[in-house]
């Protein structure tokens, strides 16, 4: 009996992992549309002092502009919402399938095969390097700068 509840439960536990719960009043918890796309319309229509509209036409004009963005957005998500998803989901597996299977392994690859280099490349450089160096360093100490102040 505990032996089933215990495949129960991890069977529960798989499921919740792709049937996450979602909230349905906060849609947005991460707050990454905060200041994208909230347009009102006092952000895209104003009438400056002195140049003022009928009160009928602007009220009009208010409940238009509300009314057919609400619905215009509730259109176009019902018919492309679905089928963007699924774009989007594709296109997202696909960036973790790269990285997964192409990416992090090159760049291992590349880890392990630049430690040859790492040692060969010092002693390449104390080999030829140091002593062309230090007879240049010999040959300039000798050289001596004088400074003058010209009247």
């Amino acid at each position: 009996m505990a032996e089933e509840q215990t495949e129960l439960d991890e069977r529960i536990i798989i499921k919740d992992l792709h049937t996450k719960e979602i909230d349905l009043v906060n849609r947005d918890p991460k707050h990454i549309n905060e200041d994208v796309v909230k347009v009102d319309f006092e952000d895209v229509i104003a009438e400056p002092v002195g140049t003022y509209s009928f009160d009928g036409v602007w009220k009009t004009s208010y409940t238009t502009f509300t009314v057919s963005k609400y619905w215009c957005y509730r259109l176009l998500s019902a018919i492309l919402g679905i089928p963007l998803a699924v774009i989007w989901g594709f296109l997202f597996a696909l960036i973790s399938f790269c990285h997964i299977w192409a990416v992090v392994p090159c760049i291992k690859s590349y880890l392990i095969e630049i430690q040859c280099v790492a040692r060969i490349y010092p002693l390449c450089i104390h080999t030829f390097c140091d002593p062309l160096f230090e007879a240049l360093s010999k040959i300039c100490s000798n050289i001596r700068v004088a400074l003058r102040k010209e009247i």
